[in-house]
């Protein structure tokens, strides 16, 4: 893999080095898919999506402060709506960077986030009761809250408890956001993996949310995080090689 690295000042060989580091773990570029694929080629499920997104690793945000506000855009929410939440986020209080005759917007930071109203970001951003969760974690985050780095060294049990000590952090964001193996079931995913697993939709989601998640676990053990997020980006793909119509977002 071949990454291009843009700096307004010459990078001291020690920059270099750490800025490796980080793009090997949030690309996922030392991930070893040998064993997840001898086991997901067994299953039922799961044979079709690897097929499809042969190759595909991974990706770990780098801060903390970006996974906790992506888990929860994503609470109780379809997709095409977690996503415009996030994009008025990083429009208002991103950070513009131009290179290269290029513009990219960075996600804002825990510190400038920490600063807001919570009502203020909620009324600019359309976040309703989700703002007071994101500028509550920002602040946790930046009187000293363990990085993702110290996170991803955590036992996945420690990692969790940890994680669910945010404000707006519970089981299902915990999932989303623990680098270690989760089963990240809402309203949305449980309709996908109950298709899957069942053949038919819940009758009462919120009711069967634990009941789709301890299957997941049970099918899919410690493989469970990747299974999911595998099936997660292989949905069309899945909907024609099953003959199920899976929700898209």
């Amino acid at each position: 893999m071949l990454v291009g690295v843009y700096s307004s000042r010459e990078m001291s060989r020690r920059d270099g080095a750490k800025l490796r580091a980080t793009l090997s773990v949030s690309l996922g570029v030392d991930q070893d898919l040998r064993d997840f694929y001898a086991f997901a080629m067994k299953d039922e499920i799961l044979k079709h999506a690897v097929e499809s997104l042969y190759g595909m690793h991974d990706t770990q945000a780098v801060a903390l402060f970006n996974s906790v506000i992506l888990s929860i855009c994503l609470q109780m929410a379809r997709l095409k709506r977690s996503e415009e939440m996030m994009d008025a986020i990083n429009r208002k209080y991103g950070e513009t960077i131009r290179f290269d005759k290029r513009q990219v917007v960075l996600q804002p930071t825990a510190e400038r986030i920490s600063r807001l109203d919570p009502k203020v970001l909620a009324k600019e951003c359309k976040l309703g009761y989700r703002a007071k969760y994101i500028v509550g974690a920002a602040k946790m985050i930046v009187a000293g809250f363990p990085t993702m780095q110290e996170i991803m060294e955590m036992p996945p049990e420690k990692a969790k408890e940890k994680l669910v000590e945010l404000p707006g952090i519970g089981d299902y964001a915990a999932d989303i956001i623990n680098p270690h193996a989760g089963f990240p079931i809402d309203a949305w995913s449980v309709d996908v993996f109950g298709l899957l697993f069942f053949r038919k939709l819940p009758h009462d989601r919120r009711e069967e949310i634990e009941i789709v998640k301890r299957e997941g676990i049970r099918r899919w053990g410690k493989w469970s995080w990747m299974a999911f997020f595998y099936v997660a980006q292989d949905l069309q793909n899945l909907s024609k090689r099953l003959g199920v119509r899976l929700r898209l977002e």
